[in-house]
């Protein structure tokens, strides 16, 4: 199960029924001649013996834990396969990165990794978007630290479902002291090989000079003062 978007300006707006060049067919129909590329959020997770990683949706999907490869399902109603037009199943991706780099930044996300897949299957065809049957995740792109910086690890997010821990991305410097999955560690508990594009780290912060202490520059201006109040006394003495 995905994540919907239908608050995501352009998602909800009805699918077209009709495949490019071809014949209509009934919503939830449409079958590409090839597969998508999408971008889309998802949570990372990590078993409770944490032997194994995963992701987890947003939202509808959030209970529900999936691998690299997966079939959609409905949270609601196993006699209908997803996606259909009138229920809301199905896995969502949108077609452009920055759209969801965009979703990424609502507070409910933040700790959400941006993941780009390979959507197959039937389809409902948005706007922004597809709402589709099958999945497969082929690059992780990363996350975000609560403090802004480009995650490099994941750490326990405080929350998780039945037999898995939610994990929330964290830079090296939020991480430490903290017990975290590298990122590489990550992918490599998955159920399947996933490439890893991760985000350049900010350039660090020059140090100050040691040789020139912000107290010993303190100190020479004070003595600078004193020396001005002494010539400023001496001529009114005289």
């Amino acid at each position: 199960m995905g994540t919907p978007l239908s608050r995501f300006s352009g998602w909800g707006r009805a699918p077209r029924a009709t495949q490019p060049g071809g014949p209509r067919r009934p919503p939830g129909g449409e079958r590409p001649d090839r597969p998508f590329t999408g971008y889309k959020l998802a949570r990372a997770v990590l078993s409770a013996d944490g032997a194994k990683t995963a992701f987890a949706g947003l939202t509808l999907g959030a209970e529900r834990v999936y691998g690299v490869t997966a079939e959609a399902s409905c949270v609601w109603s196993a006699r209908h396969a997803p996606p259909r037009r009138w229920c809301g199943c199905g896995f969502y991706c949108l077609h452009e990165l920055a759209d969801a780099q965009a979703l990424g930044c609502v507070t409910e996300n933040r700790s959400a990794l941006l993941v780009e897949v390979t959507a197959s299957g039937r389809y409902i065809r948005y706007e922004r978007g597809l709402r589709y049957s099958r999945q497969r995740v082929r690059v992780i792109r990363g996350g975000t630290c609560g403090c802004g910086n480009p995650g490099t690890g994941l750490a326990d997010g405080g929350s998780g479902l039945v037999g898995w821990r939610h994990l929330t991305p964290v830079c090296d410097r939020c991480g430490a002291g903290r017990q975290a999955l590298t990122m590489s560690g990550f992918a490599a508990r998955l159920d399947g090989p996933v490439v890893l594009t991760l985000p350049a780290a900010p350039a660090a912060t020059p140090a100050p000079d040691a040789g020139e202490s912000p107290f010993a520059v303190l100190a020479a201006e004070i003595a600078l003062l004193h020396a001005r109040l002494d010539d400023l006394q001496s001529r009114l003495d005289h």
